[in-house]
């Protein structure tokens, strides 16, 4: 009888083919359900979830309605837009978010980033939107979600500040309504209000400042402690951008009603459901009509900018909160190119997650991403019901929410830490503000990836080593260590850095000198540490002999051994293993030498 062998791993297992395992892995139940959260947590949806879903959904989405008119006239689009990316990507977010704490919706940095599209055309925004959302949809599908590991903490810090500084420095011309345009930089904006600065109007600049001191009050509220009283602070703390929005229509509208209109305003809002259907492949600017090619042009390599920061920022914020638990990346790349699609079918601009608005709805104890829908919910009533009362809000009362939320997101601590830890870093830091803030955010976050990429390119050029002197017998030895991955970049360098290290001409003094007595004799390259290296460095390693030519008889007769050893590996990994077996053999040798020198003496 003929028996068949099938190999076993350890655990006695048949292992299965890595396309069955991923077979098994796209098409079993599990899988499915992991890219539909909802089907996960509305099964296990307990009552007393839903009071706080409940709350902390009519508490986000009263920050969200200021919030959302403001970004979107930040972007140059209807205020009803803003509403729009609140309430249709907060309902697919429900459905597809792993997070229950993200709140997604439009942000300033993607408002900034779209305005100079929108100022062609208000078709650019609904495009933008649908194209972010199917690429983020393609990155997690295909599970792409590591080429977000290549973008450096220094390099997403200085992307944020420089475009929160740009924000900031646009608002200027609302908060003081100074005329001129409010420029596509931080650089352009300062220069334009200094430029009209006596076009200043006195009182939208003082319901702007006014705004500001009293969001900043409102924000540092007493909280603690209980009574009513400290629940009427924590409520008005966390609501305070309705409060501040609402205080200055209600001002505006009474003054309207008297025939005083002191205040540039919001205007009209078209309020009822937006008219659903694909975004618009084609646009007219100016006389001419652009088709989907040219849509394309205009958006050009820049436009990618877009939803890499969709994702980074989503991405960021859901790690920020999961409380040490792990994030599924690829999830949130799914849910958020959703969000997007889902916006862009609905006249909405792009949106990602929200950092103010995810702190206010894990501070108001959401429960499950259920809150989101209570959060679109509110929004939703507000544009169909309360279109007409959004006309009184003045734009410098938004001015100041959108500074004050500017005020959070700028983080200038961050230098000092570079500063004493790393400082390459912090000039990665510093490239990527300086040019997102004078040549636009786009250029920066370039820029700052490329500095990051020579930083590493430097630091595989040139890789460091670790001296150390002993002594074998009566002889003095000089190890040289190299750690990590050694590449080709390094190859010319090394032998020359290596030179420099056994005789260090500098100093006449210095122990490593040839014409000091304790010179060493030995030079041990110790590579144990080593975990890659390329065919180049290790054929460098022939050079060493004639890195020593100049020291001592004893080490040239030392050094005829070593390319021996190097010539027998003709392959990487024979060359990595032969660098331990040298340490150990130089070492063996350089005893067998001493004691030869011994006997001849």
């Amino acid at each position: 009888m003929s028996a068949i062998i099938y190999n076993t791993d350890v655990t006695g297992h048949v292992p299965q083919s890595r396309a069955r395992r991923l077979a098994n892995k796209l098409c079993s139940l599990e899988s499915w359900r992991r890219r539909v959260p909802i089907t996960i947590w509305l099964p296990n949806y307990k009552l007393d979830y839903l009071l706080r879903d409940f709350i902390a959904g009519i508490t986000v989405g009263l920050t969200s309605i200021p919030q959302g008119i403001a970004y979107a006239l930040v972007a140059g689009l209807p205020p009803q837009v803003g509403l729009y990316s609140s309430i249709f990507p907060g309902v697919v977010y429900s459905i597809f978010g792993s997070c229950k704490d993200v709140t997604v919706g439009p942000t300033a940095i993607l408002s900034a980033l779209l305005a100079k599209y929108v100022a062609k055309s208000v078709d650019f925004a609904y495009l933008a939107a649908f194209l972010s959302g199917c690429i983020i949809l393609l990155l997690g599908v295909l599970q792409l979600g590591f080429v977000l590991d290549f973008i450096s903490k220094p390099v997403i810090s200085g992307f944020t500040t420089a475009a929160a500084l740009q924000i900031a420095a646009a608002q200027l011309k609302t908060l003081f309504r100074v005329e001129g345009s409010s420029g596509n930089t931080f650089i352009d904006a300062l220069i334009n209000f200094f430029k009209h600065i006596m076009t200043i109007h006195l009182w939208d600049s003082a319901l702007g400042i006014a705004s500001i001191v009293a969001l900043l009050l409102l924000k540092r509220l007493p909280t603690g402690g209980g009574g009513i009283l400290a629940a009427v602070s924590l409520h008005a703390s966390r609501a305070r951008n309705a409060l501040v929005v609402l205080a200055g229509a209600s001002l505006a509208a009474g003054l309207h009603a008297r025939g005083i209109v002191p205040f540039a305003l919001a205007g009209k809002i078209e309020g009822g459901l937006p008219h659903f259907g694909l975004p618009p492949f084609s646009t007219t600017v100016g006389n001419s009509t652009l088709n989907f090619e040219e849509m394309l042009s205009v958006f050009g390599a820049e436009g990618l900018v877009m939803p890499l920061v969709a994702v980074l920022e989503s991405i960021a914020i859901a790690k920020a909160f999961a409380g040490g638990a792990g994030v599924d990346v690829t999830q949130e790349m799914v849910a958020v190119g959703a969000c997007n699609v889902a916006a862009s079918l609905a006249q909405g601009m792009p949106a990602t997650g929200s950092f103010t608005r995810t702190a206010l709805n894990r501070a108001a104890g959401v429960a499950t991403p259920a809150g989101s829908l209570v959060k679109a919910s509110v929004v939703l009533l507000a544009v169909t019901l309360l279109a007409d009362a959004f006309y009184y809000i003045p734009r410098a009362a938004l001015a100041g929410v959108i500074v004050v939320a500017m005020m959070s997101i700028i983080d200038f601590s961050i230098v000092i830490t570079l500063w004493r830890n790393n400082k390459g870093e912090m000039c990665t830091w510093a490239v990527t503000v300086i040019v997102g803030a004078a040549a636009g955010l786009e250029y920066g976050i370039l820029c700052g990836a490329l500095a990051d990429l020579l930083r590493l390119l430097l630091a595989a050029a040139r890789p460091r080593l670790h001296t150390h002197l002993f002594k074998v017998g009566n002889i003095d030895c000089m190890s040289v260590t190299l750690v990590g991955a050694v590449s080709y970049a390094s190859a010319e360098w090394l032998p020359r850095k290596l030179r420099r290290v056994v005789d260090s001409p500098h100093s006449p003094h210095s122990p490593h000198s040839l014409h000091s007595p304790h010179a060493p004799r030995l030079l041990v390259l110790d590579g144990r540490h080593v975990h890659s290296i390329d065919v180049g460095v290790a054929e460098m390693s022939q050079a060493v002999p004639r890195v020593a030519a100049g020291i001592r008889e004893e080490t040239r007769q030392w050094a005829q051994y070593r390319p021996a050893c190097i010539r027998t590996g003709h392959h990487r990994k024979i060359m990595f293993v032969t660098l331990k077996i040298i340490v150990y053999y130089l070492i063996v040798n350089a005893s067998k030498y001493n004691k030869k020198k011994e006997k001849k003496n």
